[in-house]
């Protein structure tokens, strides 16, 4: 997990919308001006970075074809704020290269030449699955309740995929459009709209559990003329579980991955579309947090950020991710092979006879401001094992009449403490300040003109418009499947689009949005999906078409 915990701190902070500048304990000190201020300067970063996780054993030998589990969703803020960036609970997966020692990241890309400490292999930032429930500094339309999106990097971090069209990076860039040869995930489901700015959920969510898997299936063939380098055929699948919606979303290209291998030959095989998946953990990443800070008369530092809320049970427990599996090629990867090439029907449920529970541990909280090391967390709340035994799932257990995370903080020698509110003195001025709110942004566009991916060949229906629980307006239009703008770049042969055509519309046509393709949770109920989100295809439509979005907006001022 360390080297994953490193790798975020660093990228993150860069794709954060602005620059994280790490300071001295006695740098942020200086900063803090008069003891009785009306009002403090806020300063937007660093108040809380850290990690709230669980180790999860790596796969044995034939396990690394698959991950799932679920992760709780609930509004982490009572309202939206200005710089805030917490990712809830969720993994990420990397090609596994275990024992392999050259550098898979050519020269040139931003982890080769800027991330030395990687070295010698750079397989930890190399190529990642990730992603998931939380809240970004790039969201442009605020919402208190988490959101979820896809993303991934293919190229050691040169730049990252999140939906079919949009990238994940510092705004303004990420609104526009990707550039054809850049679009690496390909829409499957005809009935989910996937939105840049991420999937909304109902609102209200309290702890209910969203299900997430990442399968590598043979959607696309290995041997194909159209690869520019060899390439694996495994498509990374994304399957949801939803009260509302269950099933595949969307799939990776295999080339996406191998693409870097391409005139460099340490990368060759490495890659994602051909090698196994390794499961880095699970965890929640803490990494952009406002706060405000000030010295009290005798000079002490103290400091706060905003309430955070969990969801707490009668046990004063609060589930965070559970039910992790791991899966072979039995679980649905061969059944769909077979399927490709006959007339048998598969119904795309995961065989548990290809699937494994790894063994987890809780780690402990660990986090810091600007560097400096924070302690004290363990008087209010420690992470816990939950669930059934050996389920791994993991989850926080609070403390004494705690049933919050703490806000405060003072100085203790070199670091800071956690303390109640009760201790910090009233001279201060931080119990008076609040958090900048945080404010609606800029519309995602795509090409408007001809002769572009978006209107060659184009779609065959729209624009449709829905309006989302966070207030913005979705403009979407319905696309045959392999019109789809992503898939332009590769240049199908007409054979080729016929193929993979084919096996979308068996997809659609048998396997339905209610059914349970992955387990359901062990225990508690499942999140639900911003219902504008969930679709029916137009007359004539309904097998065989997809619904792009091509503009995110706002719609309204929406009450958070």
């Amino acid at each position: 997990m360390e080297p994953v915990k490193n790798k975020s701190k660093q990228l993150k902070s860069r794709l954060a919308g602005g620059i994280l500048v790490v300071v001295s304990a006695l740098a942020v000190q200086a900063q803090i001006g008069s003891p009785h201020p009306r009002r403090l300067t806020e300063s937007m970063s660093g108040g809380l970075h850290g990690y709230i996780s669980m180790k999860v054993s790596p796969p044995p030998d034939g396990f690394g074809f698959g991950v799932s589990f679920y992760s709780a969703v609930w509004p982490l803020l009572a309202k939206p704020l200005k710089s805030f960036q917490i990712g809830l609970p969720g993994t990420w997966i990397i090609p596994d290269n275990r024992n392999y020692e050259q550098p898979l990241c050519p020269p040139g890309t931003l982890a080769r030449d800027q991330w030395s400490r990687r070295a010698p292999s750079y397989r930890d930032v190399f190529q990642t699955i990730e992603g998931g429930l939380g809240f970004w500094t790039s969201t442009q339309f605020p919402s208190a309740t988490s959101k979820y999106i896809m993303n991934g990097t293919a190229n050691c971090y040169n730049y990252m995929i999140e939906t079919p069209g949009w990238g994940f990076d510092a705004p303004p860039s990420h609104l526009i459009a990707l550039d054809s040869a850049k679009m690496g995930l390909v829409q499957i489901s005809n009935r989910l709209v996937v939105p840049p700015d991420g999937w909304t959920f109902k609102q209200g969510m309290h702890g209910e559990l969203f299900g997430t898997a990442w399968m590598a299936l043979p959607l696309m063939d290995a041997d194909a003329a159209y690869h520019r380098q060899p390439t694996g055929d495994q498509s990374w699948t994304l399957f949801v579980s939803a009260q509302n919606f269950k099933g595949p979303v969307a799939f990776w290209i295999p080339d996406t991955w191998s693409a870097i291998s391409k005139g460099y030959p340490p990368a060759a095989g490495r890659t994602l579309d051909i090698r196994p998946g390794v499961m880095a953990g699970g965890a929640m990443e803490v990494n952009t947090v406002p706060y405000f800070s000030n010295k009290d008369s005798h000079g002490i530092l103290y400091a706060r950020i905003p309430k955070l809320l969990f969801p707490v049970d009668g046990s004063k427990t609060t589930v965070l991710m559970q039910d992790v599996k791991m899966y072979s090629r039995e679980a649905l990867y061969t059944s769909i092979k077979a399927w490709s090439g006959s007339s048998a029907t598969a119904t795309g449920m995961f065989d548990l006879r290809g699937a494994i529970t790894p063994s987890c541990t809780n780690e402990p909280l660990k986090f810091d401001q600007h560097t400096v090391p924070m302690t004290g967390f363990d008087a209010f709340v420690e992470t816990i094992m939950v669930g059934q035994s050996g389920s791994c799932s993991f989850g926080l257990k609070w403390k004494g009449s705690s049933t919050g995370f703490p806000q405060y903080f003072k100085q203790d020698g070199n670091g800071m403490v956690a303390v109640p509110a009760s201790q910090v003195p009233p001279e201060t001025g931080l119990a008076a300040q609040t958090f900048e709110p945080a404010v609606v942004g800029k519309p995602y566009t795509s090409p408007a003109g001809p002769h572009t991916v978006w209107s060659s060949p184009g779609p065959r229906s729209g624009p449709f418009t829905i309006v989302l629980t966070d207030g913005s307006r979705v403009t979407y239009y319905w696309y045959r499947f392999v019109d789809q703008p992503s898939l332009q770049h590769l240049h199908l042969s007409k054979t080729e689009k016929a193929q993979l055509q084919s096996r979308i519309e068996r997809i659609q046509a048998n396997w339905p949005i209610n059914r349970n393709y992955m387990a359901l949770p062990s225990s508690g109920a499942l999140a639900t999906l911003d219902s504008a989100l969930i679709v029916t295809p137009p007359q004539g439509m309904e097998v065989g078409y997809v619904p792009i979005v091509t503009r995110q907006e706002i719609a309204r001022i929406q009450n958070h």
